[in-house]
Order: C-alpha cells, then structure tokens, then sequence
C-alpha cells in the first residue's frame, strides 16, 4: 500500500469534494468561461488521440427489468474519423443487435462531421446551474439547450470537470427522436481518462418503443487495446 493510501487519500478526496459542494460560497465563473475552456481541453484532447481498439458490452433490458439480448462490439478507432466494429450477439433477441448497430453507425458518421454534434456554442445555448461533486471530482453543471432539432443533441445537463474542464457526464432527451417508433427517450454518458485519452466510456438509455413498451439499453467498455491499433495503423499509413 502507497504511502497516500496509508495517509488516507482517499479520505481527503472526500473531504475536499464535500468542501468543494457544501463549503462557503465563492464566485462561480461565467457559464461563457467554463465552455471556452472546455472547448480548449477538449481541442487538446483529440490532439493526444492515438489508434486503440475497445471492447464494449451492450445489455438491452424490456417490460420488467428482464434482460432480452446482450451484444459484445469490438469497435477499431483510427485518429480522426475511422472507426470500424464487428459484433457478437452472446445471447438473446436479435433486436439488441439491430439497436446496437444502428448506435455504432450513428457514431461513425458522427466522426466524419463532429461539428454538427459538438458541444459548443455552434449547436447549444448554455446556463451554469451549480457546482457538484461527480463520483468525488469537483465540477460545474450545465443546462444545454439545443439551437435546432436534431437527433444528433441532447437538452439536459453537462457535468464539466474543474480542474479538467473536460466533460465528466451528459444527459438529457434527444432534441429530436430518431424514430416515430422510438419516444420518450433519456440518454446518460459517462467520460474518463483511458491511456491519456479522454473517452465515453458507458452509456445508459430508456426509451419507450411503440408497440413494444419501455427498454433500457445499458453499455460500458471493458477491455482496451493500444499497441494493437498502433501497429496496424503504422502499416498502412508509414511512419
């Protein structure tokens, strides 16, 4: 055990975090503050991308909580915009497949145009609502509001990192549903630091599909491979 376990870090993290939340007030910087230096972090951060593959588990539950399908996707991620994913239905209805495919194309051509999706003043308004403590990291929430409909953006809330200024956790309802069959959606994402990268690592989501009732589909990525990609992207690009 470190030192910093035995000193009781994980304590002091607490402690700072319920001072942070709880402490006496201090002034808040503007909500036009925190987005440029998020916008900057996050600029920064797809500098440091590098080729990884990513292994995910997707969960799809219906009526009741019951589990229906369970699908493995084995997503390749080249910097800055090629992604390729193979998947594996582990038990279960075909209909977590079809719902976790139409996810990942979505993704892809996401990545070929990620202005139109980026949290930005370009596609949001912005209001500081408070500041919190995400799984004991100081941050700032955000209300977003999308400037057009599109399916593309969520309106709800923003959990930004404070010393970061990188996205922690986002959720809210699509601006505009995907679907006539799908409605009364809720989306949940969670960001971390993985290899120096930082990456939407799970993805919680409720929906209810006509006909068929409300379903939650509950994904997290579970293993990561970095020299792999690496080696296959210099291959094909050169040094």
């Amino acid at each position: 055990m470190t030192s910093w376990h035995r000193a009781g870090g994980p304590l002091l993290l607490s402690l700072a975090a319920v001072v942070w939340a709880a402490g006496p007030e201090s002034p808040l910087p503007s909500a036009e503050y925190i987005v440029a230096h998020m916008r900057e972090a996050r600029a920064h951060n797809r500098a440091q991308l590098h080729p990884y593959q990513v292994v995910r588990d997707h969960q799809l539950f219906g009526k009741e909580q019951k589990k229906k399908s369970e699908v493995t996707a084995y997503i390749d991620y080249v910097p800055p915009d090629v992604q390729n994913f193979t998947l594996q239905r582990n038990n279960g209805a075909n209909m977590g497949e079809i719902i976790v495919r139409k996810i990942l194309e979505s993704e892809k051509q996401i990545l070929t145009d990620k202005g139109a999706s980026d949290v930005s003043p370009a596609n949001y308004s912005f209001r500081l609502l408070r500041k919190d403590v995400l799984d004991r990291q100081p941050c700032y929430v955000l209300e977003l509001h999308p400037l057009r409909k599109d399916s593309k953006l969520l309106d709800g809330l923003i959990w930004i990192d404070a010393t970061s200024y990188m996205i922690l956790r986002m959720e809210g309802e699509p601006a505009r549903a995907p679907s006539w069959w799908i409605h009364n959606i809720h989306v949940a994402l969670e960001f971390r630091e993985v290899h120096g990268m930082w990456l939407q690592t799970a993805l919680h989501s409720t929906a209810n599909v006509r006909l068929l009732g409300q379903h939650t589909l509950i994904s997290h990525d579970v293993e990561y491979k970095m020299d792999e990609m690496e080696a296959a992207a210099t291959a094909v690009t050169g040094p």
